[in-house]
This record gives structure tokens, C-alpha cells and sequence, in this order.
């Protein structure tokens, strides 16, 4: 579990967005292609299309749960997303990728456009230590 945490950390450092990095430290069991596992989750970067609602990370991890557990009944796998969501936010006070900016002291920008990606903005953004939780919960 810590491995593929590592992992979603690397994956953002390395320019992934924080649902893609999170999807791809779990490429190698999900049914689905790498390139269309990275295609799929972009969107839901900055809290779903960078509206700032709903954390990239806990998007994310829905989505692999949804390939992971294929055949069980849509009730169950609700219940298997809201736990998972729920544990993120008892670690991390929300889900909101806008709360979660907040809560760091940054702003909540909904602009399309996203912010260049240097290491002083990984430095100074939560994202890393989130994508970090989102897996090993995951």
C-alpha cells in the first residue's frame, strides 16, 4: 500500500495531475490501458475539470474502485467510495479540493488555465501529501 502511495506522490511530482497520479500508481491492476487510465482520469485534476469541488485524489480512487470490484452491486460499491472518501476526510478535515487549498493558506482558483508547474509550486501545495493519502487509503 505505502508503495503505490509513493508512487501517486512521484507521479504528481513528476507533472501528472492529482487524479491521474493516483489512477496510475494502480495501472498495473486495473483493466485498462495506461494511456487511456491517464486519459480518463485528466478531467477530474483540481477537484473535477478545476471547479474545485470534489478532491482529483477521492475522484480518482472511485474510479478505480469502480474497475477493481467490477461485479459487485451498485450498492456496494457506493458503500466501497464513500468509505474510502470518508477516510480521507478524517485525515484531511474535507474531500473539497477548494476546502483543502484553503485550509493550506492558497487560493481557490476555478480558472480553466492551471498554474505552470515548477517545484515551488509542488512545494507549496498540498496536492503531493493528498495524491499520498488518496493511494494508501485506497
Amino acid at each position: 500500500m505505502s508503495q503505490r502511495a509513493e508512487q501517486a506522490r512521484e507521479n504528481f511530482l513528476s507533472g501528472m495531475n492529482c487524479a491521474q497520479s493516483v489512477a496510475a500508481a494502480f495501472a498495473d491492476i486495473l483493466p485498462i490501458a495506461r494511456e487511456q487510465l491517464l486519459a480518463a482520469s485528466r478531467p477530474l485534476g483540481g477537484g473535477i475539470g478545476r471547479l474545485r469541488e470534489m478532491c482529483g485524489t477521492v475522484a480518482a480512487a472511485a474510479m478505480c474502485l469502480g474497475m477493481l470490484f467490477p461485479d459487485v452491486s451498485k450498492n456496494n460499491i457506493y458503500a466501497l467510495v464513500q468509505e474510502h472518501a470518508y477516510k480521507f476526510r478524517e485525515k484531511n478535515k474535507t474531500f473539497l479540493c477548494g476546502e483543502l487549498l484553503n485550509n493550506a493558506g492558497l487560493p481557490a482558483e476555478t480558472e480553466p488555465v492551471a498554474e505552470p508547474r515548477t517545484p515551488e509550486y509542488d512545494e507549496k501545495r498540498p496536492c503531493p501529501q493528498l495524491v499520498f493519502d488518496a493511494a494508501a487509503i485506497l
